[in-house]
């Protein structure tokens, strides 16, 4: 219910390199129980993450090539296009939280889009509060995964 809340309250945040969150859904089953669903635009190429690790994948969503070097650049470019927009331009910064290739969606002309995931809005954008917000105690992100930067020494 959190992350719902969290995630549908960004969805009037624009940008061309962010997965578009089209609409919502809520109902009951049929215990009574919630259900609540957010529809995002369809993105036929998948994730990046299968596009870099193919072995992983499944047959019927492994890549039929590898990317060029000019395609993992212009990748490379939406998502820091998206990340300047994200911390600098919005009206109030956006921290991702859980960057990763598994949210770096591509579409059919393998334009790159960042899914929300466990974003979160940055309530006071200063040093200090980030320093603290982003630490390492207060966690967040996949379960599982380190983010490069953060090497086998410091784990």
């Amino acid at each position: 219910m959190e992350s719902f809340m969290a995630e549908w309250s960004l969805k009037d945040i624009r940008h061309r390199n962010l997965v578009k969150l089209l609409t919502a859904c809520s109902s009951l089953d049929f215990q009574r129980n919630e259900f609540r669903a957010l529809v995002y635009q369809f993105m036929p190429n998948g994730s990046l993450d299968i596009w870099l690790h193919p072995e992983k994948a499944e047959v019927i969503h492994r890549p039929s090539r590898t990317l060029t070097l000019l395609e993992r650049l212009n990748i490379a470019i939406d998502v820091v296009s998206v990340l300047d927009y994200l911390h600098v331009h919005c009206h109030e910064p956006i921290a991702h939280c859980d960057l990763k290739p598994g949210n770096i969606l591509l579409d059919i002309d393998l334009v790159a889009h960042v899914n929300f995931g466990l974003a979160h809005l940055l309530q006071k954008f200063d040093q200090e509060s980030i320093l603290i917000e982003l630490s390492s105690a207060s966690v967040r992100g996949t379960i599982g995964y380190a983010p490069p930067s953060k090497g086998i020494a410091q784990l």
